[in-house]
């Protein structure tokens, strides 16, 4: 099927296109090797209290090693669907691993369809245990796939945990605050692809509908091809321009929360109009499943008062997926009591 590829966007998906002078750019060289992680933490207060998102660079993973995960991403993507299908996610039942179709994911389900194919793993197990952990689906036609994704996701893991101290020492907590709350998180290493969209685009159908993440923190890598929108505090959306060498790092709703709303949880979308496939490479680590959740002594004033009853993350976190997987409505009340 033919697309028109001159994209006539609805006013409401329409960003404007500014330098991201109001998302940073962090260098988190000082916090990685300890020369001076409360400078950095400094600018990752201003960045989470006033836009939920930032830019990190000198982050130490190299450009070389991302980009071979995009290539294998890509060769996944590329395979017939009947392939892919049969490492569909509702096989791996409540672990949610393996792969998404289009509109099989919705974020907005009572605004948008989602036009992206995504991919998910998570910690290796071998047996289902429960909510996110369970064995992991892997393409037989692609041996590299599983090694080369599962090290970048194990490399995530170490980065979200430092980048985890900077926020601790952002709010003038003990650098090692999460541990406690992070003894086997929930993680999920996702691969994305959007194919592009021509034509009229309204808000119905997008790549990704408007949201806010589930859980902690997320480090997204980005291709050059662009489509990531930001909303900012006045309301407006803000594209987030992909910058060479950088993560695209925002927090989700648990830090909201445990904030008492100091730090933000930013609504964000994908709409690609480039003509172009665009891919990415999100990685989402949270907390262990029955990590309760509350705000912050330290949050909580008089001008700020308590926002938020405590929550279990596990609870929280599969709720949100409930809401998108048609095939998890059933599953949610017996898997979270």
């Amino acid at each position: 099927m033919s697309i028109d590829l001159v994209a006539r966007l609805d006013d409401k998906l329409r960003a404007k296109r500014e330098s991201f002078d109001k998302i940073p750019v962090v260098d988190i060289a000082p916090l990685l090797d300890g020369s001076n992680k409360q400078a950095v933490a400094k600018q990752i207060r201003w960045a989470l209290s006033n836009t939920g998102f930032m830019y990190v660079k000198n982050h130490g993973i190299p450009h070389e090693f991302v980009n071979s995960v995009f290539d294998v991403s890509r060769r996944f993507f590329d395979l017939p669907m009947p392939q892919k299908m049969e490492l569909h996610v509702s096989k791996s039942d409540v672990a949610l691993r393996g792969y998404i179709e289009p509109f099989g994911e919705n974020t907005d389900p009572s605004k948008t369809k989602d036009l992206k194919e995504c991919f998910d793993i998570g910690p290796e197990r071998s047996t289902l245990e429960g909510p996110f952990f369970g064995s992991n689906q892997w393409p037989s036609t692609l041996p590299e796939f599983s090694e080369l994704t599962y090290a970048y996701h194990q490399k995530m893991v170490v980065l979200a945990k430092t980048l985890l101290k900077g926020i601790a020492l952002s709010l003038e907590l003990q650098e090692n605050h999460f541990e406690n709350l992070m003894r086997d998180p929930i993680s999920i290493q996702r691969l994305l692809h959007y194919p592009p969209q021509g034509g009229y685009v309204g808000e119905n159908i997008i790549g990704i509908g408007a949201h806010t993440d589930y859980g902690n923190l997320t480090i997204l890598a980005q291709d050059d091809v662009g489509g990531l929108q930001v909303m900012n505090r006045d309301g407006d959306w803000v594209e987030g321009t992909p910058i060479h060498g950088t993560f695209v790092i925002n927090i989700g709703d648990l830090i909201q929360r445990l904030t008492n709303d100091v730090y933000l949880a930013n609504m964000h979308r994908v709409v690609n109009t480039t003509g172009r496939e665009r891919y990415s490479i999100p990685f989402f680590i949270d907390a262990d499943f029955d990590a309760i959740i509350e705000p912050l002594a330290s949050c909580v004033t008089d001008s700020n008062p308590r926002r938020y009853k405590p929550v279990t993350c596990g609870e929280h976190k599969f709720g949100r997926f409930a809401a998108s997987y048609a095939h998890l409505a059933k599953a949610q009340a017996s898997a979270v009591m």
